[in-house]
């Protein structure tokens, strides 16, 4: 890889199978790394290697635990800066705390903005990221942020399965997705349906309105993530009660959180696609039908360009 014996890439505990698949498509072998925890449950880490002057890349998704996995790669970025390293990029294939990005009411925090303070003031020199919840949190931070699209990932995946062929319909759950779900229908060559819920006053159940003919077609719902999946579930069987043929649905990061499973297989979405951005569960992988694309080939190549200092952007869109 020509410079790749300058650059060291480390793991934390959130992303060890994605790494090694980034590690496999640079032909390189992971950085050893020791982290265990004190018996009050503080983190230690230790590298295992010497680091000094090298390019190191430190990966791990601060994903459920959200607090603990942010908090390791702080201190693995620590451990780098005090080790000497020239230059420490943190590779966050899920961004946690990304939902609060403004004051949409009064006296809350900007955690998104917090967590960019919290990685610069630890030392970060670059931070590449897949799919932030909002485009605008690059703006939060004052060091280069490279911020990758796993679009180019689902459409490859769409054009080698024939769901191209098909007569699918993108569908964007929410007014907030619209931009992104319209890019990504022009992609695969399909048309755009919205999904417009509102809520008539206090305790009253969502009213979802579909925006676009959705009758005798596939509808394909796509989002940046899938965390409890209420709105997606309920905006499948809006899709099912207005026409829709099939519904399945789309999304980069897995959370799953609360009742996600439960609620997602007692839904009529026949199939999820995800990324591994996030590692699933044992449990969600045996009960839902999941099919999980990796972002190891796509991240590997933005890591490679940005240590061999060239050009990442082609990487954005295909």
């Amino acid at each position: 890889m020509g410079q790749a014996r300058d650059m060291k890439i480390f793991s934390g505990s959130a992303s060890r199978e994605l790494t090694l698949g980034i590690c496999a498509h640079l032909e390189i072998e992971p950085g050893r790394s020791d982290i265990t925890q004190f018996s009050d449950g503080e983190i230690k880490v230790q590298m295992g290697e010497n680091i000094r002057g090298r390019d190191v890349f430190l990966i791990n998704s601060t994903c459920p635990p959200v607090n603990h996995n942010l908090m390791e790669l702080l201190i693995m970025v620590d451990a780098a800066k005090r080790a000497s390293a020239e230059r420490v990029t943190a590779v966050m294939p899920y961004y946690g705390y990304a939902r609060q990005d403004r004051k949409d009411r009064p006296r809350v925090p900007i955690t998104a903005k917090l967590v960019a303070n919290l990685l610069t003031a630890a030392g970060v020199d670059r931070v590449l990221t897949v799919d932030l919840h909002c485009g605008q949190i690059q703006g939060f931070f004052d060091i280069p942020v490279d911020h990758l699209n796993a679009d180019v990932v689902f459409v490859k995946h769409m054009r080698q399965t024939g769901v191209c062929d098909d007569k699918v319909v993108v569908v964007s759950p929410d007014t907030g997705s619209v931009a992104r779900a319209r890019l990504f229908a022009n992609d695969i060559g399909s048309r755009l349906v919205i999904v417009d819920k509102r809520r008539p006053k206090a305790n009253v159940t969502e009213v979802m309105n579909i925006i676009g003919d959705i009758e005798g077609e596939h509808a394909l719902i796509f989002d940046d993530m899938i965390d409890t999946a209420g709105t997606l579930v309920k905006a499948a069987r809006a899709l099912k009660e207005h026409g829709a043929l099939s519904v399945r649905a789309c999304a980069t990061h897995p959370v799953f959180s609360g009742k996600a499973i439960e609620n997602l297989k007692a839904s009529p979405i026949e199939e999820l696609i995800v990324a591994d951005s996030i590692p699933l569960a044992p449990v969600a992988t045996a009960e839902l039908n999941v099919r999980v694309l990796t972002l190891a080939p796509l991240i590997g190549e933005a890591i490679r360009r940005i240590h061999k200092d060239e050009s990442v952007s082609s990487l954005f869109r295909h």
